[in-house]
């Protein structure tokens, strides 16, 4: 699969979700290595008013949503994969007035999981602002019946 047909899933799966549209999250990258999704700098992400700095909430839906979709990635088709656990290590908060991005890998697809991991930052991915590690149920395509066996 190309990265462009990559980054087309991705940005089908993220303008299907409803929250990610009222954030303006978009699809930054989408390589077999990973995803990068980009959520703008807004008035309606702040959690402090006095600093003006990105409320956790927001960087959470990020990653979450990052680690999520990072599944098209590496599945040969569109799966529904819900969220099973997901931990976030907040490192330092957001600048103020910059965008943040997010990035996320599969490291790790059983028949039944889906392992991620990755992390939060704005201008170098060195300077994290979060690390984050998920996992994700394989439900298999939409309409379709998975067969079962452990993870």
């Amino acid at each position: 699969m190309t990265d462009n047909s990559l980054i087309e899933r991705a940005q089908r799966f993220l303008s299907a979700l409803r929250h990610c549209q009222v954030l303006g999250m978009r699809v930054h990258d989408a390589t077999p290595a990973g995803l990068t999704l980009k959520l703008p700098y807004s008035a309606q992400i702040i959690g402090n008013p006095e600093t003006g700095v990105i409320h956790g909430g927001a960087i959470t839906t990020l990653m979450d949503t990052t680690c999520g979709i990072s599944t098209v990635c590496v599945l040969p088709e569109f799966e529904i994969c819900p969220t099973l656990d997901l931990r976030i290590d907040y490192m330092h908060p957001a600048e103020p007035h910059k965008d943040v991005f997010g990035f996320a890998e599969c490291y790790r697809v059983t028949p039944n999981i889906i392992f991620t991991r990755g992390y939060a930052y704005q201008d170098d991915p060195a300077q994290p602002i979060a690390h984050v590690v998920g996992a994700f149920m394989r439900m298999g395509k939409p309409g379709q019946l998975m067969q079962g066996g452990a993870a």
